[in-house]
């Protein structure tokens, strides 16, 4: 595992050739001396002072699978955050951001829904209702276009539910059990990596107890101190031996667990980013909904006062009055002075 790999393609499907050497940790077959690496919160990761060189997974891409592989101190408290839960607050609160957009735009549909309510009983206000001629006809034309905006504007809200409220609101409905799921499994990953250290410390303990014991005993034999034979010696060498061979195993069986966790980091935290890069292109394509909405019905409103422009261009006050005079006329002959 020292080597170094090369490169990693973006496909989920390479993961299972990574290992994590990219954290400085050694193959069950291959160990480190302490001096080359150190171990934060059960993970082995490089020494600061003899860090080799690492390539990124995914160079230039600021991607998720090369930047949370530590610790966080904890804002809140004492302890420390997972990089992989600061992902999984991330895919959260990005789930409440979308459900938040989704109750914005209903309350932008309620407001659509009340204006239109709101014109279409303004136009059958009877207001100026009895003006006449050609400026009656334009006048008419003004309130009927308020309930023809009306009619716009129910439409417009109407699209806004089923365009861009609902598939923002019903977008992943579990998502939140399923990134429970995830957090799960990596979370039994990190304590097996946590029990598997416990052990590899528990035999490293016991090593240096029988290391001892078994330095002792030769002291004391070659110095005549003890009447120890050649027997208990053969006997504590044995038990360092074996001590030592039960740390190897812990430590292979710890390095196991490592490279599992690595791996299923890698699988995992490439998966949350492409959800989220889905998430943003989703909302994204939907605000373009919106905005094409709104235009279509700027256009519609647009199309609901043409008539009133006509209408209003063929107003002629002669017109009218001669109208209004033919209508109610009551005499052309004038006076004449009397006559005596």
């Amino acid at each position: 595992m020292k080597e170094r790999m090369s490169n990693m393609e973006s496909s989920f499907d390479d993961v299972s050739c990574l290992s994590p050497q990219n954290l400085g940790s050694s193959s069950p077959g291959k160990k480190q001396s302490k001096e080359n690496t150190v171990t934060i919160n059960c993970v082995t990761f490089p020494h600061p002072d003899t860090m080799p060189e690492q390539q990124l997974l995914k160079p230039t891409e600021w991607s998720y699978c090369d930047y949370f592989w530590a610790d966080k101190k904890d804002p809140q408290g004492n302890g420390t955050v997972a990089g992989f839960e600061l992902l999984l607050q991330k895919q959260l609160k990005g789930k409440q951001m979308q459900k938040e957009m989704s109750e914005f735009i209903r309350e932008r549909i309620k407001i659509e829904e009340e204006y239109a309510k709101n014109l279409a009983k303004l136009s059958q206000n009877s207001l100026a209702a009895q003006e006449e001629g050609s400026l009656g006809e334009a006048w008419a034309q003004v309130k009927k276009s308020l309930a023809d905006e009306a009619e716009v504007h129910l439409k417009f809200s109407a699209k806004l539910h089923s365009e861009v409220e609902r598939p923002l609101m019903n977008f992943r409905e579990n998502f939140k059990k399923d990134m429970k799921k995830c957090d799960h499994h990596i979370a039994d990953l990190r304590k097996q990596l946590s029990s598997r250290y416990a052990a590899v410390e528990k035999a490293r303990k016991a090593l240096t107890e029988r290391q001892r014991d078994l330095e002792m005993k030769t002291q004391q034999l070659e110095i005549k101190l003890s009447n120890k034979t050649e027997e208990d010696i053969k006997k504590a060498r044995r038990k360092s031996t074996q001590a030592g061979d039960d740390l190897m195993r812990c430590v292979d069986l710890y390095n196991q667990a490592q490279s599992k966790w690595f791996e299923e980091m890698v699988t995992t935290t490439l998966e949350l980013e492409r959800l989220e890069v889905e998430r943003v292109e989703m909302i994204r394509q939907h605000l373009c909904q919106y905005t094409q909405l709104r235009h279509e019905t700027d256009m519609f409103n647009q199309s609901t006062v043409e008539p009133v422009d006509q209408l209003l261009r063929k107003v002629d006050p002669a017109k009218d009055r001669e109208l209004w005079v033919r209508e109610h006329k009551t005499g052309n002959i004038r006076p004449v002075d009397m006559e005596i």
